[in-house]
């Protein structure tokens, strides 16, 4: 059910041997993201849970989820990243079925991010769903 972009991810992560080459791609596919106007780093887009500073922007469209987000920290923008390579641009009632905890796992994330981390992803994740199900 994952999207291109993510299966893209998925492959390169199956080319890159070590962790360390693997989060800096991660880092590298926060790097590539367009900066989150600073209008937009408000209250309302701030997700709780997260050690560092998290934003995310929902915007679906026509029944098809799109976001942006941001983050003061490479790693965490680089995870928003990855979300956003699974979420954006699938229809907004498919959301909620999506099984990121599934999908993040085959890139082996969860057995390489500080628990803080970890926290912070699934806060994302419960973020982007309950928008979605608010939207459809």
């Amino acid at each position: 059910m994952a999207q291109a972009a993510f299966e893209d991810i998925a492959d390169t992560f199956e080319f890159l041997d070590d962790w360390e080459d693997r989060y800096r791609h991660v880092i590298e596919l926060g790097k590539a993201m367009a900066p989150l106007e600073d209008a937009l780093k408000v209250p309302a887009t701030k997700v709780h849970g997260c050690a560092s500073q998290v934003w995310l922007v929902p915007a679906p469209e026509n029944g098809t989820f799109h976001f942006r987000g941001d983050s003061d920290a490479m790693i965490v923008r680089g995870l928003i990243a990855v979300l956003h390579a699974l979420y954006d641009g699938v229809p907004v009632q498919d959301v909620p079925r999506i099984d990121a905890g599934g999908e993040l796992a085959r890139l082996g994330l969860n057995d390489h991010l500080s628990a803080q981390r970890s926290n912070g992803l699934r806060a994302m994740v419960e973020r982007i769903r309950e928008t979605a199900m608010a939207a459809a």
